[in-house]
């Protein structure tokens, strides 16, 4: 551990993300107090967390969801803003967002006042995002239908709907993860054990795989090079487990449980290194 561990004024986090541009990291978090809050970071630790978005989602802690939360932040536009996106609520009307917060300067590590937010039309429920590299595209599941490729304005910091993904059969598509070696993103589904892979402007569906290792669905993934890592949680009656998908064979070449390494059945993270 480098330092000591800080608190966040918030009470349910989730989501992280870190800038070493700027030195800066920053968490969200749901529930009764929703919002983000971020820190510079040395190679002694983290200084005081400070908010720097607040978000009223008439939420509990912890929330009822996982519609109506705070769902993943990342920094994009050459780590000159930070997104954060919010999932919506078909069941009650609430309409998701996505929030645009820009730092005040190109070598600020403070950020302006405040956010602007956008609802694209034909979005409900976004989820994990990643920027699509040498544009100013976003690419956003939404556990409504599969995904969108979303445009950020430089200008403005508005956001708007530039293709819609539909991924047929699709359950709860929510996590996303951008491919240098193929030029495109995989996504996957908490509620069906298979990758997608579309192309980085959403124009198509470019292999679709299910996984026939037992797994209930997938969560969280990284990718390195041609290869897909992806976990699966966990649930009742299966292990936590990673599945490491060779993307441009086509076919999974392990899956490693992580009950031996002291997993629980509700993993939810994964990095790689």
């Amino acid at each position: 551990m480098a330092g000591q561990p800080v608190e966040i004024p918030g009470e349910f986090p989730v989501t992280v993300t870190a800038s070493t541009k700027r030195k800066t990291v920053c968490v969200g978090y749901t529930g009764a107090k929703a919002g983000v809050s971020c820190t510079q970071f040395t190679v002694a630790g983290l200084q005081r967390m400070e908010e720097v978005l607040q978000l009223n989602l008439n939420q509990t802690t912890p929330p009822v969801g996982p519609t109506n939360t705070v769902a993943q932040v990342f920094f994009a536009a050459n780590d000159t803003r930070l997104i954060t996106t919010v999932k919506g609520d078909p069941t009650s009307g609430k309409t998701g967002f996505v929030s645009v917060l820009p730092f005040k300067d190109s070598s600020s590590s403070v950020f302006e006042s405040h956010d602007i937010r956008s609802s694209p039309p034909g979005t409900t429920v976004l989820f994990g995002g990643v920027e699509i590299p040498g544009t100013s595209d976003l690419f956003i599941t939404d556990a409504s239908f599969g995904a969108a490729v979303l445009s950020l304005n430089d200008d403005t910091n508005e956001i708007s709907l530039k293709q819609k993904i539909t991924i047929e059969n699709q359950k709860a598509t929510c996590w996303a993860a951008y491919s240098r070696a193929r030029d495109s993103v995989f996504v996957t589904d908490a509620a069906f054990n298979r990758l997608v892979e579309v192309s980085n402007d959403g124009s198509k569906i470019l292999t679709t795989v299910e996984l026939k290792n037992g797994d209930p669905g997938l969560i969280d993934l990284k990718i390195n090079d041609r290869f897909v890592y992806a976990l699966s949680p966990g649930n009742d009656t299966t292990v936590a487990a990673i599945t490491v998908f060779d993307s441009f064979q086509g076919w999974q070449i392990q899956h490693f449980e992580l009950d031996n390494l002291g997993a629980g059945q509700r993993s939810q993270g994964l990095a790689v290194s």
